[in-house]
């Protein structure tokens, strides 16, 4: 349900979170996604966006949150998918209220689907440049609706102008100012490269299957040694064995 905040980290606790404001409420009636492409796509770039800033307290990651953009005007709001802040508070939010807030986001994520995609091309792209949102990017998980499924905007005098891509690997892969990012789609996901650094952020998924098989190397280590500490013990018994039968063989010798 729109109205969500997906950034658990910060000086505010759950149990700390502001009572519902009847004149801007939280949610806007609306799921967050329409299909299983969208929502991972969404969560996804969440997580990894989250992840990637966790601990730095003046950077606020989040999604399907409702921002509302006219004080005194509950019609004039808009959840986007996908945004980040720079220089806002990381702490849990109800709502985005840009009045009480020291900026607008810098970067804007929509994610298509059928019933939002003429939307992020039209009214929302729009909105975005009115509100200064310095990048606005696109992503069809499904290649239904873009052309090309990932588009990157930057804002430049109060419009848009297409990011340029550039080719790796045979991919289009477009770089992120705002985030210090590259951004590109594999095997129909989106995927996020630190640009300082090269390292390739990875989903909450590949994070669990990461310690899943640190897990389970850290299990054959421990029975590999165990094995060799039985071997080592059979080893000696073998050899304690061996002296025994020495000894009474050279006692028989002496009698």
């Amino acid at each position: 349900m729109r109205g969500t905040s997906h950034r658990g980290d910060g000086p505010r606790s759950k149990t700390e979170l502001p009572a519902e404001d009847p004149l801007y409420p939280s949610s806007d009636g609306l799921p967050l996604a329409e299909n299983d492409w969208q929502f991972r796509a969404i969560l996804g770039a969440v997580d990894v966006l989250h992840r990637h800033f966790e601990g730095q307290p003046d950077i606020y990651v989040s999604g399907d949150l409702l921002i509302y953009y006219e004080e005194g005007n509950p019609a004039k709001s808009v959840a986007p998918d996908v945004f980040v802040v720079f220089g806002a508070p990381d702490h849990y939010r109800m709502t985005y209220r840009l009045w009480e807030e020291p900026k607008a986001p810098d970067f804007v994520l929509e994610v298509a689907s059928r019933n939002t995609w003429k939307q992020d091309v039209g009214p929302k792209r729009a909105l975005y440049a009115e509100l200064g949102i310095q990048e606005y990017w696109m992503f069809d998980p499904r290649d239904e609706y873009f052309d090309p499924p990932l588009q990157g905007l930057t804002l430049h005098d109060g419009r848009y102008r297409s990011l340029p891509p550039r080719v790796e690997k045979g991919r289009r892969t477009f770089g992120s100012a705002v985030l210090g990012m590259d951004l590109w789609i594999e095997d129909g996901d989106l995927r996020f490269r630190d640009a300082s650094t090269g390292e390739v952020l990875r989903t909450g998924f590949e994070h669990r299957a990461a310690h899943r098989e640190e897990r389970e190397a850290r299990q054959r280590e421990r029975a590999a040694r165990e094995q060799e500490q039985a071997a080592l013990l059979a080893l000696e018994a073998r050899v304690h064995d061996l002296e025994v039968r020495l000894r009474e063989a050279e006692s028989r010798d002496t009698s």
